[in-house]
């Protein structure tokens, strides 16, 4: 401390320091004089200091020490233990087979190891075989017990029968057994899912167990019902109609005992729809997991405990169903009565049971409405349809028995939109997926009664095909059904002509009134047949009518289109008009059709057609429309047809021509005309025979223009224009022509009157006559081009050279000889 002086010392910056640091200097240096060198507190503080520094320096040594022999001792163990692991390397290699050991020690290292080894993976399958044996057997006696056993007040009886005498406190230990056994066969289960994924080869012990529990199952389920209906009629269940009321039509309201319910009756209802629901989700699990339906592709909404609750009130309707037999919109409209007026207090009452018990996939007005409706099924089923098909083989009640059918079905197609209407509500919240909807909506139908029964399904197919093809008929015979609105035709004009082939109407179709009919007819079928929930059955019910309905609709128009007598030599117009009604109609029904293909319930069908052909009949993928065959039928009758109109009228311009002869004027060149062959010449009329032919030819296609459908008309007039330019042209070339000047200015003159007739329905007519053109280019050549071209065709290159010249359509042969007629 002599040479210490503050002066001398290197200090720290105020910043670098530490809180701890800062607050530690201002508790012992408050003031100047604590800093001196001869203050009490600098000679405190330097001798605690340094015996903080003598402690820490001989702590630091006994570590470092400590340290160094721990180290070592690491090291020794790690020297013994490689030379433990090389003496024990040394001694597999020794008594490997490979090795020089005995030969003993290689049949137990060879052989018996591994049979060992073998041995006691048995004997541990074998101890886990026998502990789950005995916890299966421990869980499924417990089962037993409380089933059989347990709360069985009456001796040498299964279960008693419950009745409406029984206390509450009966009931509560009813439930608690119940309860029980349901915990118990959940225990079971969840072992018994375990040793299929992990154990599958003791099927047998798992069949056993199975069998034990369905067989304890089977009086479970029973006992539970019974206890709940047993509850259900000490609370009023159900209610009683009011008889005279219901006989006589009149509006009447149900009261609901659920609503009426209080106090303990509430809270006893209340658990033993808990035990039912807890009991059903149970079987509801052991059968998926039997019959590996994990994946199910539709939700039942049906429940055992709302099941119950429909049971007793369809065997009162029953009385009245069977009394309303030949008026049936009375059975449905009670059903629907019964429905909507308890589906208030079911959805109150018995959705937060069903919430409760964690079944979310249930609801309580699905599940009501479906059991209405499968009550409402069975009976149709069981009392109305059979007698209705047995009655169908009388022929004498034949027209009847189809008259009353389809007023069954009639009705029962209204009554699932109003059953599906009930629901649709809660659907829309809960399940926002469309898909989910249509199946759920399908799953409550009265139309499932004709998918498990195919051959009241194909009864049906035959009435309602049979009514349909009878309602067409009476339209077909109907003059009026069959002409064509022209009201909304609007000419034809270049400006607006693009516009007229988006073809989406009846009227833009001008198809007839009796297409309109034949898809209104077949519509009502398809909507009737919708509410099928099998979409198997929907297909087959599709084919055997509305596809034989269009097949025999398509000939009908082809009956119509052959009793028009189209003929050459048949100058009326009405025979034109009538191919038109088929043409327009058949174009609009295949339109509709392939519009209905795109649908996707259409979609759909075809798509579960081709998988049933795959599976059952071993059949290709058809990757094709649903309406694939009639609207193929269809456009075949519409392309040959119009092909048929078009023969007559280039076959009757040929008959109205033959007497037209180019040579007719071919004679000595006027002197004051000029030897230049492009004037203009002198005004000419048209040629005799041609006049007649461009009139009745420029009227029909104003007839066609009227009545025929835009689309077709316009292959229609370009067919009529090429046929006609291949007609004129061949016959030229076939006759020989002299081209005179004067006779090329007559053919000039007859060619712009051709042109004249297409003129209405195009800007540039002699576009569609490019062989006519060529000829008229070739007559207006003076004689040294003449000349010149004849030469070019005699070479290589004739196309080339033609084409130079303007000529793109007609062949050498025909150019070369067209030439060489023409006189100069």
């Amino acid at each position: 401390m002599e040479g210490w002086h503050h002066q001398n010392l290197i200090l720290p910056r105020v910043g670098n320091l530490c809180r701890q640091q800062s607050e530690y200097l201002d508790q012992h240096f408050k003031t100047q004089k604590d800093v001196s060198s001869s203050s009490t507190t600098c000679s405190f503080l330097l001798s605690e200091w340094t015996k903080s520094c003598s402690d820490s320096d001989t702590c630091l040594l006994h570590l470092r020490t400590t340290l160094m022999e721990r180290a070592l001792s690491w090291i020794s163990r790690c020297f013994r233990a490689k030379a433990s692991l090389s003496n024990l390397n040394l001694t597999l290699n020794a008594y490997s087979p490979d090795g020089n050991a005995s030969p003993r020690m290689q049949r137990i290292l060879g052989g018996k190891l591994p049979q060992l080894a073998v041995q006691l993976r048995r004997i541990h399958n074998i101890r886990q075989y026998l502990e789950t044996a005995l916890c299966l057997e421990a869980l499924v006696g417990d089962l037993e017990d409380a089933v059989f056993c347990s709360g069985n007040h009456h001796t040498g009886k299964t279960f008693t029968k419950l009745s409406s005498s029984l206390t509450s406190q009966d009931f509560g230990l009813k439930r608690e057994r119940l309860l029980q056994a349901v915990k118990a066969v959940n225990d079971i289960e969840e072992i018994i899912v375990n040793v299929e994924k992990c154990q599958q080869q003791w099927h047998q012990l798992l069949q056993s167990v199975d069998h034990r529990v369905d067989k304890t199952l089977s009086v479970l389920r029973p006992e539970a019902l019974a206890e709940y209906r047993a509850l259900l009629a000490s609370l009023g269940w159900p209610p009683k109609l009011l008889t005279s009321k219901v006989e006589s039509g009149g509006i009447f309201e149900l009261p609901n005992p659920l609503v009426l319910m209080h106090g303990d009756e509430k809270k006893s209802y209340a658990q033993s729809f808990k035990v039912l629901c807890a009991l059903q989700q149970l079987q509801t699990r052991r059968e998926r997991r039997k019959f590996k339906t994990l994946g199910q592709k539709e939700c039942d909404i049906r429940l055992w405990a709302i099941d119950e609750l429909v049971s007793p009130i369809a065997e009162r309707m029953e009385y009245h169903f069977l009394k309303w037999a030949e008026q049936p919109e009375f059975i449905f409209a009670l059903v629907y009565k019964v429905t909507r007026d308890f589906i208030v207090g079911v959805s109150d009452i018995l959705q937060p049971l069903i919430d409760a018990a964690r079944l979310s996939r249930y609801s309580a007005n699905e599940a009501w409405v479906s059991a209405m409706v499968h009550m409402l099924s069975g009976f149709l089923s069981k009392s109305v349809f059979p007698l209705l098909a047995k009655r169908y083989k009388d022929k004498d009640m034949k027209l009847e028995v189809i008259s009353l059918w389809l007023h069954l079905v009639d009705l029962i197609v209204g009554f699932n939109k109003q059953m599906q209407s009930l629901v649709r509500s809660e659907i829309c919240l809960f399940l926002p997926d469309a898909q989910r909807y249509g199946g759920l909506s399908r799953g409550i139908s009265v139309s499932r009664v004709f998918c498990d029964r195919p051959d009241w399904l194909k009864i049906w197919a035959k009435m309602e095909l049979k009514d349909g093809w009878k309602k067409l008929k009476a339209v077909l015979k109907d003059a009026r059904a069959w002409q064509i609105d022209n009201k909304h035709r609007v000419d034809y004009n270049v400006s607006s002509v693009c516009e007229k082939f988006l073809l989406s109407s009846r009227e833009d179709h001008k198809a007839p009134v009796v297409a309109e009919s034949a898809l209104k007819i077949a519509q009502e079928m398809l909507d009737r047949c919708r509410s099928l929930p099998a979409i198997l059955a929907r297909v087959k019910f599709v084919r055997s009518t509305v596809v034989r309905f269009f097949w025999f609709f398509s000939n009908a128009l082809l009956l119509h289109c052959k009793n028009a007598e189209l003929s050459p030599n048949n100058p009326d117009d009405s025979a034109l008009v009538r191919a038109c009604q088929s043409i327009n109609a058949a174009r609009y029904v295949e339109s509709k059709l392939q519009e209905w293909s795109d649908d996707v319930s259409f979609l759909e069908m075809k798509i579960a057609e081709n998988d049933s052909n795959v599976q059952e009949k071993g059949k290709g993928f058809n990757d094709g429309c649903f309406f694939e065959g009639e609207i193929k039928s269809l456009a075949e009758l519409e392309s040959n047809w119009l092909m048929e109109v078009i023969a007559v009228l280039l076959r009757q311009f040929e008959n109205q021509t033959l007497g037209y002869n180019h040579n007719e004027y071919c004679m000595d060149e006027d002197q004051n005309m000029t030897p230049d062959r492009d004037s203009a010449g002198t005004e000419l009329a048209l040629s005799g025979d041609f006049i007649e032919a461009l009139h009745t030819l420029s009227n029909q296609l104003h007839v066609l223009k009227v009545n025929l459908n835009s689309k077709d008309f316009l292959d229609l007039w370009r067919s009529v224009a090429d046929g006609l330019d291949h007609f004129i042209c061949g016959s030229i070339v076939a006759s020989d022509v002299q081209f005179s000047r004067k006779q090329t200015n007559q053919f000039r003159t007859d060619m712009q009157a051709l042109f004249s007739v297409i003129q209405p329905f195009c800007a540039r007519p002699e576009a569609f006559f490019p062989c006519i053109r060529d000829i008229l280019e070739l007559s207006t050549m003076n004689k040294e081009r003449v000349k010149q071209l004849l030469l070019a065709l005699s070479s290589k290159k004739s196309k080339t050279c033609m084409q130079f010249y303007g000529i793109s359509y007609l062949t050498s042969d025909q150019v070369n000889k067209i030439l060489r007629n023409m006189k100069f």
